[in-house]
Formats: C-alpha cells, sequence, structure tokens
C-alpha cells in the first residue's frame, strides 16, 4: 500500500463527488480507518478527512445505499 500523501475535508469530498456535505456525514458511520477515514483534530471541533482510497468507498456507498433507493 502507498503512502497517504495527501487527505480532502468533507465538505471537499462533497465537492468531488457533486453531493450535499449532509449525505456525506450521515454514510460516515459505515467508514472505518482502513475505508480511508482519518479524523482532524484542532481545539475547538474536529473533522472528518478522506483519503483517496476514502472518496471511492464513499463513491461506492452512495451507489449502494443512495443512487440504489432513487433508482
Amino acid at each position: 500500500m502507498a503512502a497517504i500523501a495527501s487527505i480532502v475535508t468533507i465538505r471537499r469530498a462533497a465537492r468531488i463527488l457533486g453531493r450535499d456535505e449532509e449525505l456525506l456525514w450521515n454514510l460516515l458511520h459505515n467508514l472505518e480507518p482502513e475505508d480511508g477515514l482519518i479524523w482532524v483534530y484542532d481545539i475547538d471541533r474536529e473533522t472528518p478527512a478522506l483519503t483517496e482510497f476514502g472518496i471511492e468507498t464513499l463513491r461506492e456507498l452512495i451507489r449502494e445505499f443512495v443512487d440504489k433507493r432513487a433508482g
């Protein structure tokens, strides 16, 4: 496995995926660090961030749980 060179915040992932950030928040409970989820802790808040693999994992979850139900 290649080293992680960058991560994106959940807000940026929502833009990349063309989805609402709230939807991604709702899907986060399905992700573990092995799935590309990383929590970034600041002084007054925490933010989920995703590796490239994490974005692909979310893309699959969206297909499975969201698009499947809509179609």
